[in-house]
């Protein structure tokens, strides 16, 4: 696949939807979708990184990506939905955190 930016990737997905998917889900179901692939994604964080031991029958396979991969889909999904230009929107995002948060982050002892 050519570099996908992140205004591509909604084509993608809109494109997707309208082929396969019929139509979008509303807003409310697809937040709802958004918290079950954010608490997929946790659980296997939980259990490759954390205290948290993977439960018998519970596959050790490595689906962090896929997962992430989940939850990108279902942001781009509200995004298009709602008439949201993530490129540009991540673009002013990058630019307030920049300014907000320039030093704080150098200046953090605890991150020495």
């Amino acid at each position: 696949m050519e570099h996908l930016t992140l205004k591509k990737a909604q084509q993608l997905v809109d494109e997707w939807t309208k082929k396969y998917g019929v139509r979008y889900f509303s807003e409310l179901t697809n937040m709802a979708i958004l918290t079950e692939e954010v608490g997929e994604l946790a659980r296997i964080i939980a259990r490759k990184y954390g205290e948290q031991s993977f439960k018998k029958g519970e596959e050790e396979k490595d689906h962090v990506g896929d997962e992430m991969c989940d939850i990108l889909w279902v942001l781009l999904c509200m995004a298009n939905q709602m008439g949201i230009d993530l490129s540009a929107e991540f673009a002013k995002n990058i630019k307030k955190k920049t300014e907000r948060d320039k030093t704080r982050h150098i200046a953090n002892p605890k991150l020495s």
